[in-house]
């Protein structure tokens, strides 16, 4: 599996941590290739309508196999002990 996020997150298919409504997923493709998160988010939904049903597939599999964005900053949670 993480051969399978690795490679996504090399092609730019990351969710991100802004920006979420449900997971993040067409949030993510929308930041990729470049359009608006509600413009891909509009496409979506018309084409859920359009043609039903791979949609509701295709979105749960694409949740669990796009890794979610790294933070900017590397955060310890607790301070280094002195």
């Amino acid at each position: 599996m993480n051969t399978v996020h690795d490679s996504m997150s090399r092609q730019g298919l990351t969710r991100p941590r802004e920006g979420r409504l449900i997971a993040g997923v067409v949030a993510g493709l929308a930041r990729r290739f470049g359009i608006d998160p509600w413009l891909a988010r509009l496409l979506f939904v018309v084409v859920l309508l359009a043609i039903p049903g791979s949609q509701i597939l295709i979105y749960p599999i694409l949740w669990i196999l796009m890794p979610s964005e790294k933070p900017a900053f590397a955060t310890t949670p607790y301070p280094p002990a002195v």
